[in-house]
Order: structure tokens, then C-alpha cells, then sequence
């Protein structure tokens, strides 16, 4: 029997297997068992009377949940966490009595979310570092060719290919600090009970303070983290929410910056996205080879980027300890950020790996504006020569005119044969104006400032951050 109803395509065609069974249903109720148990343990290692059997029964059906029981359940009781509760109940007998207990929904839902957050930016760091390090490559392979540097998207002296690419990593590289910033500093909720005052856990170990405080120092070391928020109330604040979508966010826009650099130079013909030999560019027009990918991961980060306010928004509207409009919109925000943003970065390594230089192409453009930007050279060649600075600026402000129209209307860049058969430039050598056309004399320390930057910063902050990321998984990509 076949599904026809709707599916994301974040589901069905972006995102990779990795981060879609992190926020599939199987895996956060896993957690909220892991959760359960958890509490059970350290309730019992503080005195409470919970039998060795509970404990047993519920960890032999950590990763069995009948999901179709679970949903019969909340048919009944139109609530998700409870029906959960009956369900391993029913699969856990002996556990039933003590499952749940001095907890609220929070304990489990905002516990294991900040679990698969975790997750999430482990697996995101590692997309990022994966990029970089295609991008390493890339860039010291081409770190001294020049190119035409631009601004205004008008030519603008000179770079070269790797000094470029850098820009596009260091943009990148912040997003690694702030990634890796998240998960050294994110915390667990803990054990605080339905208003965050710990009431009922209080109540649970007899007015003993010392016990609460320890239970949830012990909950939260079995669950992985270092730190637990020292005060909540219902939930965790949301404004963690809103961090991690503004690091998200943050991806998001240092992608898309590369993919639309790349649009605009795969439109000059000098640098183009990965083309596989039997892709199809366009359905009627048989010749094109279209951006494709990075057209994609423009439209993504897009999708990304405007969620950014959406966590914002709900940081800013909940009421006193808990209000519940914050969860149906936190269901649909939190993992489709994750996803998207997973997709992004599995694109962006993708064309990273695969960057095609069209070296003649990049060596003709750079050619056709050489003598335009060799004319502050020539002007003082000329004043050396023993001419007159604003006499010579006007010849050169005379041809150079001419020769731009001519260029314009498709006629060679004859600037330097113009200069050198004129009167006011018969004191400069042919030589002397000819060699100031080399555009490696334009690109200043670029070629260096690579170097420096793959050395002296990027290498150092890769070595610190990747123990802190997920092995980035060669996801396949659907164009």
C-alpha cells in the first residue's frame, strides 16, 4: 500500500539518513527511556526503594518502543508523554510504579531535545570541518593565480583563486568557532520539576536539599553533560533555542555567500560547480550546465535564515514558567533548521571537492584589464622618465577612454601600443611598460596571506575543534 500523503522534501531529498533518524520519532523516544532510566537509577542510588528488576526491565527495552501502542495510547489520553509512559509500562511491568516519578513532561521532552541539539551540531561541525578541508585543498593549490578582484561586481585590481577561496573559509571557520562554542558551553536541563522549584523531588527525599541537588548532578553526568541550567522553570529558556538557530542561521549565510560568488563567476566562465558526465544542465536547452547546486543551497539557506527570527519570537513570548505555544512551533523549527542546514553543508562539500578553475578563462580577463590597471605604473615610469605628471595623466585619461569604448564595442585592449607610440611616453622603454603587465606584481601578499591563514589559523582551530564533531558521513546528493 503506498503512502500518498505529503513528505518533506528535507526528508525525501536533502537531508542525510544521519540527521534524519536523529530527529525521527524512534530515536527521541529512545532517549526519553534512556531519560527515565536514568532518573531511576540515581533515584535509587540516593535511597529510594525501586526494585533491581524495575531497573532491568526498563533497560532491556531501551530501543523496543511500540510506537503503535504508544499511539493508541494518546488516542485515549491526548497526551503524548504519558502515553509513552503506559506503553513501557506495558512492556516494563515491574518498572510501572516508579516510571516518571517526581518528573514533569519537561524531564524528558526539553531533556532529550537539548540531547538531539547536541547531536545535531556534532553532526554539523563535522559537515563544516569537512568543507574546509576540501577547501584547503583548493585553496593552496591556486593560491598564486591571479584573477580580477571585484567590487561593485566591477573589476577592481587584481587577486588570485586561493585568496579568494580563503574569504569564503574564514566566513566559515567563524561558523566553526561558534558551533564549537555551543556544544563547550550547552546544559541540561536537569531535574526541576513542574515549575522549576523541585517540589516534588524535594517531597521524594523527604525535605533532604543535599539529595535533590545530588540527583540532579547524577542525572545529568549519565546523560553526558558537564553542567546542568542553575535555575529553569518549566522548560529550559528558550533563548538556547534561539542561539542555536542564530549559529544556524549563521551557516546558512556563509554558504550562501560562496554559492552566489560561484554563480557569479561560473557566469564569467572562470570557476564552475561539479558537472557529472551524464547531468543534464536543462530539459530543453541541451548545452546548458546550470549552477544547480549552489542555486539549491542559496534556496535552503534562505529557508534557514528565516528561521532565525521564528526562535527569536518564541523567546521572547513565553509567559512566566511555561506557556505551551512555544512546542507545536519548536516540532517543526528545530528539526527542519537541522536538516536544512545538514543539507547546505553536504552541497557545499560536494562543489568544494569538485571546483573546476578554467585557467584561461580567469588569464583572458585578467589580460583584457591589465593595461587599464598597469596606468598607475606607467604614470610614474613617465614622471621617472623625466615627463610631467598632469600632462602625462591626461594622455593616459585620453587613450584610456578610447581604448575602454573600443573594448566595449569588442576590440582588443591595445592601451599599452596606444601609450608607447605616443610623443609624451618616447622616454619609456617598450620594456619598461611591458613589464609592468605581469599580474603576479598586482596581487600584493595574497599568495602569502594564504599560507598564513591555512597555517597560522585555520589549521590550529581545526585541531581543537574536531574531537568535538561527528565523522561527517559522504552523504549522496540528489541534484
Amino acid at each position: 500500500m503506498t503512502d500518498d500523503r505529503w513528505r518533506s522534501p528535507l526528508g525525501t531529498r536533502y537531508a542525510s539518513p544521519a540527521m534524519q533518524t536523529l530527529w525521527g520519532e524512534a530515536h527521541r523516544v529512545a532517549l526519553w527511556r534512556r531519560l527515565w532510566l536514568a532518573l531511576m537509577e540515581a533515584e535509587k542510588e540516593l535511597g529510594l526503594d525501586i526494585p533491581d528488576a524495575a531497573i532491568a526491565e526498563v533497560r532491556a527495552h531501551l530501543d523496543d518502543a511500540d510506537l503503535a501502542a504508544a499511539a493508541r495510547y494518546e488516542r485515549r489520553f491526548r497526551h503524548d508523554v504519558m502515553a509513552h509512559v503506559h506503553a513501557l509500562g506495558d512492556q516494563a511491568p515491574a518498572a510501572r510504579p516508579f516510571l516518571h516519578l517526581g518528573a514533569t513532561s519537561a524531564f524528558v521532552t526539553d531533556n532529550a531535545d537539548l540531547i538531539v541539539v547536541r547531536e545535531g551540531l556534532r553532526i554539523l561541525l563535522g559537515r563544516l570541518v569537512a568543507v574546509l578541508d576540501a577547501l584547503q585543498g583548493f585553496a593552496r593549490r591556486w593560491a598564486a593565480l591571479p584573477c580580477l578582484a571585484y567590487t561593485h561586481f566591477q573589476p577592481a585590481q587584481l587577486t588570485t583563486v586561493g585568496k579568494r577561496a580563503t574569504l569564503w573559509m574564514q566566513d566559515l571557520a567563524l561558523d566553526v568557532e561558534e558551533l564549537s562554542h555551543r556544544l563547550e558551553t550547552i546544559r541540561f536541563r536537569g531535574c526541576q520539576g513542574t515549575t522549576g522549584t523541585q517540589a516534588s523531588f524535594l517531597e521524594l527525599f523527604g525535605g533532604d536539599h543535599a539529595k535533590v541537588r545530588e540527583l540532579e548532578r547524577r542525572v545529568t553526568r549519565k546523560l553526558g553533560f558537564a553542567e546542568q541550567y542553575a535555575v529553569t522553570g518549566q522548560t529550559y529558556p528558550r533563548k538556547a533555542d534561539s542561539a542555536v538557530l542564530d549559529a544556524l542561521s549563521g551557516i546558512a549565510q556563509s554558504a550562501a555567500k560562496m554559492a552566489l560568488d560561484l554563480r557569479l563567476l561560473q557566469h564569467e566562465g572562470e570557476l564552475l560547480e561539479p558537472f557529472e558526465s551524464e547531468q543534464i544542465g536543462s530539459s530543453a536547452m541541451a548545452y546548458k550546465r546550470n549552477p544547480m547546486r549552489a542555486e539549491r543551497i542559496g534556496a535552503l539557506a534562505r529557508f534557514v535564515i528565516s528561521l532565525q527570527a521564528n526562535g527569536a519570537h518564541t523567546a521572547a513570548s513565553q509567559w512566566l514558567e511555561r506557556t505551551l505555544d512555544d512546542s507545536a512551533n519548536r516540532r517543526l523549527a528545530l528539526p527542519e533548521a537541522f536538516l536544512a542546514a545538514d543539507a547546505i553543508l553536504i552541497l557545499l562539500t560536494n562543489v568544494a571537492a569538485g571546483l573546476e578553475v578554467r585557467e584561461g578563462v580567469i588569464r583572458r580577463h585578467v589580460d583584457e584589464q591589465m593595461p587599464f590597471m598597469a596606468t598607475e605604473r606607467w604614470l610614474m615610469a613617465g614622471v621617472a622618465a623625466g615627463g610631467d605628471r598632469q600632462a602625462l595623466h591626461e594622455v593616459i585619461r585620453r587613450h584610456g577612454l578610447a581604448v575602454a569604448d573600443a573594448v566595449a564595442g569588442g576590440a582588443p585592449n591595445d592601451l599599452l601600443a596606444r601609450l608607447g607610440a605616443d610623443p609624451a611616453f618616447a622616454a619609456v622603454s617598450p620594456d619598461r611598460l611591458r613589464a609592468e603587465l605581469d599580474p603576479h606584481r598586482y596581487t600584493g601578499r595574497a599568495e602569502q596571506q594564504v599560507a598564513e591563514f591555512l597555517t597560522g589559523f585555520l589549521a590550529p582551530l581545526l585541531t581543537r575543534v574536531r574531537p568535538l564533531a561527528a565523522d561527517a558521513d559522504p552523504a549522496e546528493i540528489r541534484v
